[in-house]
């Protein structure tokens, strides 16, 4: 039988563009209604300024087709263009469809849940938090009254480990589904799996691009629904050669796009936040030194990344200041996910930054990376937005053509499945060789993650989940980090400090390190300097905030300010930590520090530091570093050669760290690292490190001298001294 594939296509031609249906009989429609429904209220002047832009997005066009299929079919694949409105206006069609349950639209990024969430309670004139909302890790703004949820995939990937049947929803969206994040093709196979058994849900699948008929046959043909973007012609220009430092070269076609291009944004892409803000620092600098010249008009530089406060990241929205212009200079968040009107000129300079795991090696880092040739399509494409821009690429053509791969590999072939494998465990799925993945990730990654898992105990010898193992998948953390709290919290009575530990390590950087006052922010971190590493020095920190930085916000800003530290870093782990309190409360874990056992112990006490580092130690027993003769550092039973980050607060006499990082960059470097004693390493895990699993090196002699001492203490302990042979 031929196969059937249903279709609509939405083209740009009138004759066939749908046409939202006319009321009839003088029926009054929803988007005409004079009266909020959701607060009783008449609707505000800003709601009918917003509402008049909303009917001119090509999606709108496509409302009354997009609610018939959905009432039609189970599953619907949406591709809309960049810029068509498909993720602020296709969760209200829905809504206006009146569901009887709630309606969860994911995003792969936290920044696009937060900003979408509060443009879509603006177009519906709601104040965020109440029918709109939005959740995302340790932090949720939605309450009893919320019917439209935007959150990470993460989020409803949690939700499923704790409701499988996802019972509150009665319509999932699936969101920028191209960028096949880890936990969006995790729910990929876990909806296929409980369409069947809730014939009531209904599932949208939104692309950005047209590798949407793969997710339609995954679907078993789903209807496939085209919406056009509202492009116009992008020119694009590429490098003579090959550019030494991009950067440079990007700064560079900036400043000369402001001094000879019509008016028009610009929008810049780089890969993370230090070349974001070195980027916005020299580029204000350079527009200031050629006004004073008057050869250039004003401009707003503003960056955009994902741990930016949420008020910062709302100034990509800002207009541009009167006869200059706004450069917006991004992640590739704003590829896909965020839209910003205005921007008319584009500089790509090929590079982003992707998580890579290498399974043999048990090494995850970021890496910056060339884009491929889907992603720079996306970038070219936001330049024609509002009118006809220009893109101007970093690289020649030939390597465009030749050396870009035609579209990013999906996460799951890249990334460490260790959290995936015990959030799949939880819900129940045993066979995970046989999972529906849509691209099924290596054996060797999968096998990797049972044995990490294994060896913290999450699961059992024949791969099922333990007691611990589901004590520790209650907490939205990496497995490690949860054993630290639930193995060696408890172990060693110091679950307050690990929960601490736990949200220092789930923030940004707590330390401020500006460019310009290197020597006095370094002398400040000094005063919370530990001896013992760099996760004390961090609590260290993190309790002078709390005990002395006062009780306002502002007293605790100016406080931060003057010691050379972050206070919105500060301010989340405080709120990370007090939800881990509540987490380990619910799965009954004590609350418990050195200090109850000893009214005399301190921070700086041995006592109370060797308790906190066992504790951490029984987390992170698999990230150990030995320090070998040379004075060099290497991984154990990897056999990496590394060293201690510049940035690391240790004295480098230890013989063994843990460390909380790989990074890869001009060298091999752990980062946030912790000295560790020898006779700790086979009480943390005797399976892990039993000698005759390790290769052939100094690691392994070292091991066997710690094993006989170790068996030497036991037998004296015993008071069984060796018989003379004779």
């Amino acid at each position: 039988m031929a196969e059937r594939r249903k279709r609509i296509d939405l083209d740009e031609g009138e004759s066939k563009r749908p046409r939202t249906e006319e009321p009839s009989g003088g029926e009054e429609q929803w988007w005409e209604a004079k009266t909020n429904p959701y607060t009783q209220r008449p609707y505000s002047s800003r709601y009918w300024e917003i509402m008049a832009k909303r009917k001119t997005l090509p999606v709108w066009e496509a409302m009354s087709d997009f609610q018939r299929l959905l009432e039609e079919f189970q599953v619907i694949i949406l591709v809309g263009e960049t810029g068509s409105g498909k993720t602020t206006q296709i969760p209200q069609f829905v809504l206006q469809m009146a569901p009887d349950n709630g309606i969860a639209c994911t995003q792969p990024r936290r920044v696009a849940a937060m900003s979408v969430a509060e443009r879509v309670a603006n177009e519906c004139d709601v104040k965020l938090g109440d029918e709109i909302g939005f959740s995302i890790r340790f932090e949720d703004c939605t309450s009893s009254k919320t019917l439209l949820r935007y959150m990470t995939d993460g989020m409803l990937l949690r939700e499923a480990t704790i409701d499988p049947l996802l019972s509150k929803y009665s319509v999932i969206i699936l969101d920028e589904a191209h960028e096949r994040t880890l936990s969006t093709d995790i729910l990929f196979g876990l909806m296929k799996e409980l369409l069947p058994k809730r014939e009531d849900l209904k599932l949208v699948v939104m692309s950005a691009t047209l590798d949407a008929r793969k997710f339609q046959r995954y679907f078993d043909n789903a209807p496939l629904m085209n919406i056009p973007g509202r492009l116009f012609p992008v020119e694009i220009f590429y490098t003579q050669e090959p550019e030494r430092d991009y950067i440079d070269a990007a700064i560079r076609t900036v400043l000369q796009i402001h001094q000879y291009e019509e008016p028009g944004d610009i929008l810049l892409f780089l890969t993370g936040e230090e070349e974001i803000e070195t980027a916005c620092n020299r580029i204000s600098l350079e527009v200031s030194t050629l006004r004073s010249q008057k050869k250039a008009g004003p401009v707003m530089c503003v960056p955009l990344y994902s741990t930016l406060p949420p008020h910062m990241q709302q100034k990509i929205f800002a207009p541009a200041p009167a006869g200059g212009r706004k450069v917006v200079v991004s992640t590739n968040i704003a590829e896909t996910s965020i839209t910003i009107d205005g921007v008319v000129y584009v500089v790509d300079p090929g590079f982003s930054k992707q998580k890579v795991f290498n399974p043999r090696v048990r090494v995850e880092s970021l890496l910056v990376s060339p884009i491929s040739q889907a992603s720079a399509n996306q970038r070219a494409g936001r330049a024609g937005r509002t009118q006809a821009g220009k893109c101007f690429r970093m690289y020649t053509e030939h390597a465009f053509k030749n050396d870009l791969i035609p579209a990013t590999y999906p996460e799951i072939l890249r990334s460490n499945l260790g959290t995936v494998v015990l959030q799949l465990k939880k819900l129940g799925i045993d066979d995970l060789v046989h999972f529906d993945f849509m691209d099924p990730p290596a054996p060797e990654t999968l096998m990797r993650a049972l044995e990490l898992l294994n060896y913290l105990e999450c699961l059992d010898d024949e791969g099922n989940l333990t007691p611990k193992g589901t004590q520790m998948s209650e907490f939205p953390l990496d497995p490690q980090l949860s054993r630290m709290i639930v193995v060696g919290g408890q172990r060693h009575s110091c679950t307050n400090e690990m929960c601490t530990i736990a949200a220092l390590l789930s923030v940004p950087p707590i330390f401020v390190r500006p460019r310009d006052k290197a020597k006095e922010s370094k002398e400040a971190k000094m005063q919370f300097n530990h001896q013992d590493g760099d996760h004390q020095t961090f609590m260290n920190a993190f309790n002078a905030y709390i005990t002395s930085a006062g009780s306002s916000d502002q007293e605790k800003k100016s406080w931060c300010q003057y010691n050379f530290l972050s206070f919105r870093a500060l301010a989340s782990a405080e709120n990370v930590r007090k939800q881990l309190v509540q987490l380990c409360k619910r799965a009954q874990i004590k609350m418990v520090s050195p200090k109850d056992a000893d009214p005399h112990a301190t921070e700086g006490s041995y006592g109370y530091g060797v308790a906190v580092r066992k504790a951490m130690l029984d987390g992170f027993f698999m990230q150990v570093a030995h320090k070998d003769v040379r004075g060099d550092y290497t991984t154990c039973k990897d056999n990496q050669s590394v060293a201690s980050h510049p940035s690391n607060w240790m004295d480098g006499q230890s013989e063994w760290m843990i460390y909380n990082e790989f990074v890869l960059t001009t060298r091999n470097w752990v980062r946030t690292c912790t000295r560790v004693e020898a006779d700790w390493l086979i009480d943390s895990c005797p399976d892990y490190w039993d000698h005759a699993d390790f290769p052939e090196g100094e690691i392994k002699r070292a091991l066997v001298r710690l094993r006989k001492r170790k068996e030497d203490q036991e037998k004296k302990q015993a008071g069984g001294k060796s018989k003379p042979s004779w």
